[in-house]
C-alpha cells in the first residue's frame, strides 16, 4: 500500500497516543516495565525508510517559507527521532526497567530506591548525611546506569548521521529543528562570562550563609538541599496547593483542568519517579500531570511547570493537523511551563495565592533569583557541553572530565564524573530550555503591556494566552512566536534583569 499524507497523520496520531499512554502508566508507577519495542513494531509502517523518504521529498520540494515546508520539516524531524527511538527502544526499556527497580545501597547497609534518593538527598538537612547518600547514587549510577545512557548517545549519534540529513549530528540538528545550534552555543559563552562576577559574589554569600560550609567545598548534592529551600515550607502548605493554583486560573478566566481534560496524578506511590512530567496521551482530549511529592515551594514551582505543559496541550486546536499538535518545536511548551512557575517570582502572586506575607516575600525572591540564576548557568553550560559530546572531537572516555570541568566551572558545584552520560537530555533538549526561558521572559513581558503587573488574575488574560497562545499547538518556531507577540528576539537580556532585580529585592 501506498503510503499518503494522511495516513502518516492518522497512524502518527494513533502512534503517539498509545507511546505517550505506555510512558505515563510507567513514568506514574502503575506499571512497572514499558513495552515499547511493540509499539514501534505495531506502526512499523509509518517509520519506515518509505516513510523517511516520502517527508523528505515533501520538504525539498516545498517552497522556502510555505506552509508546506514548515509542515514538512515537522514531519521530517519527527521521523528522525522515531528512527532513532525505535531503533534504541531496547535500550531505553531497559532503563525504564532499571530506574523502577534499582536499590542505593547506603554505607550504614540501608538501602534506598533510585527514584527515591534524590528527594532524600535534597530534604538530608544534616550534610554527611547528605553527602552519604550521594555517594552511594553516584556509586550505583556510575556502575549500572551511565553504561546504559552511553551506549545510548553513542548509538543516537551514528543513526542520526546515517540518516544523511545534513552530515554531522549538530548540523542535522540544526536543519531539521529550526534553531541556529552554533549562535545559542556562543550565546550561552557569553551569558556564563557576563554573569560570572553576579554569581561569583551571590554565591560565596548564599553558600556560606545558609550551608554553613566553605563555598569551594560545595557539591551538586548540596545544590539540591540548597535549591529545596525548607525554610520557606511553612507558607507552601501542601494541603492548599492544588485549591491556590485552581482559584487563581480561574481569577485569570480559565479552568485549571481545561473542563476535565487535565487529570492531575500528584499523590505519592512506590515506583512513580521523583521526575515530574506532562502527559499528553490524547491531544488535546486526555492529559496527565505526574508529580510525586517533595514538600514545599518545589512542589508549587514544579505543579505550576507541568500545568503550563498540561494546560497548553489540553487547550491545542483539535482541528490541527497531527503535526502541529505533537510535534514541532518543544521550547513553546517548555515557555509556556516556566510561564506559570515563574508566577513564584512575582510578590503580587506570592501575596496572594501563598501564606509567605509581605515580611517574607523579599528573602524568597532572593531565593529565587539565587535559585534561577543557577539553573541559566548550569543549562548554558549542559548545552556546551553536550555540543561537544555530539560534535565527535572528544574521545567517550574523555567526556566525563570535560563535563565535570564545564559543569562545575559554572556553578560552582562539584559535579560528579558517574553524571556525565546521565546529565543529558537527548536531542539537545537543553537548547530547548534555553530558548524557553527567553521565550517565557518576553511573553511575561508582553502579558505585562497588554494586561498590567497583575496578568495572573486579570479574568482577560486567560481567554487570551489559551486562544492566542495555546491553541496554536507548536507551529511556530519559539523566535517566530516571540516576533508575534511581543515583535522582540530572543536573548538572555531580560533573564538577567530579572535575576538582577531578584537578587537585590528589599
Amino acid at each position: 500500500m501506498t503510503l499518503s499524507l494522511d495516513t502518516l497523520r492518522r497512524e502518527g496520531d494513533a502512534f503517539h497516543q498509545m507511546l505517550s499512554r505506555e510512558l505515563y502508566e510507567t513514568g506514574a508507577g502503575l506499571k512497572q516495565t514499558a513495552e515499547l519495542q511493540a509499539i514501534y513494531g505495531r506502526f512499523a509502517n509509518i517509520l519506515n525508510d518509505d516513510a523517511l523518504d516520502m517527508v523528505r521529498e515533501m520538504y525539498r520540494g516545498a517552497a522556502p517559507g510555505s506552509e508546506e515546508q514548515r509542515s514538512a520539516r515537522i514531519l521530517l524531524e519527527w521521523q528522525a527521532d522515531a528512527r532513532v527511538s525505535r531503533q534504541l527502544a531496547a535500550l531505553d526499556e531497559r532503563e525504564i526497567a532499571w530506574e523502577s527497580s534499582a536499590v542505593a545501597r547506603v554505607d550504614d547497609g540501608r538501602g534506598i530506591q533510585y527514584q527515591q534518593i534524590a528527594i532524600e538527598i535534597a530534604n538530608a538537612a544534616d550534610r554527611d548525611e547528605r553527602l552519604r547518600l550521594e555517594r552511594a547514587r553516584a556509586t550505583l549510577v556510575a556502575a549500572e546506569l551511565a553504561p546504559i545512557r552511553r551506549e545510548r548517545f553513542q548509538r543516537e549519534k551514528e543513526i542520526v548521521e546515517s540518516l544523511e540529513i545534513a552530515g554531522s549530528y549538530n548540523a542535522t540538528f540544526t536543519a531539521l529543528s529550526g534553531v541556529d545550534l552554533p549562535a545559542l552555543v556562543e550565546e550561552c559563552k557569553a551569558f556564563l562570562r557576563d554573569t560570572q562576577a553576579m554569581w561569583d559574589d551571590v554565591f560565596a554569600e548564599v553558600v556560606r550563609r545558609d550551608l554553613r560550609i566553605d563555598p569551594r567545598e560545595a557539591t551538586r548534592a548540596d545544590a539540591l538541599a540548597l535549591l529545596r529551600a525548607p525554610a520557606f515550607d511553612p507558607y507552601f502548605p501542601s494541603s492548599s496547593m492544588e485549591s491556590e493554583v485552581r482559584r487563581q486560573l480561574s481569577d485569570m478566566g480559565a479552568d485549571a483542568t481545561a473542563s476535565g481534560r487535565v487529570i492531575f496524578d500528584t499523590g505519592d506511590r512506590e515506583g512513580k519517579s521523583s521526575r515530574a512530567f506532562c502527559a499528553p496521551v490524547r491531544v488535546p482530549q486526555e492529559v496527565y500531570l505526574v508529580l510525586r511529592p517533595h514538600g514545599g515551594q518545589t512542589d508549587y514551582r514544579t505543579f505550576l511547570h507541568e500545568l503550563g505543559h498540561a494546560l497548553h496541550f489540553a487547550n491545542t486546536r483539535a482541528d490541527y493537523p497531527f503535526e502541529y499538535r505533537w510535534l514541532g518545536d518543544n521550547s513553546v511548551t517548555e515557555s509556556y511551563a516556566m510561564l506559570f512557575d515563574h508566577m513564584l517570582h512575582l510578590p503580587g502572586w506570592l501575596a496572594r495565592y501563598t501564606e509567605l506575607g509581605a515580611p517574607r516575600i523579599p528573602a524568597f525572591l532572593r531565593a529565587a533569583g539565587f535559585e534561577e540564576l543557577q539553573f541559566l548557568r548550569r543549562y548554558a553550560a549542559k548545552l556546551i557541553y553536550e555540543h561537544e559530546l555530539y560534535g565527535g572531537e572528544h574521545p567517550w572516555d574523555s567526556l566525563p572530565d570535560l563535563y565535570v570541568d564545564t559543569l562545575t566551572g559554572a556553578t560552582s558545584f562539584r559535579y560528579d564524573r558517574a553524571d556525565a552520560f546521565v546529565d543529558v537530555d537527548p536531542r539537545y533538549y537543553a537548547a530547548r530550555y534555553l530558548r524557553a526561558w527567553q521565550l517565557q521572559a518576553v511573553i511575561g513581558e508582553s502579558l505585562v503591556e497588554r494586561f498590567d503587573e497583575d496578568w495572573y488574575r486579570n479574568p482577560r488574560s486567560g481567554p487570551y494566552i489559551i486562544e492566542q497562545l495555546f491553541a496554536e499547538g507548536q507551529r511556530d518556531l519559539a523566535h517566530e512566536l516571540a516576533e508575534r507577540v511581543a515583535k522582540r528576539p530572543l536573548s538572555f537580556a531580560p533573564l538577567v534583569r530579572a535575576a538582577e532585580e531578584m537578587l537585590v529585592a528589599s
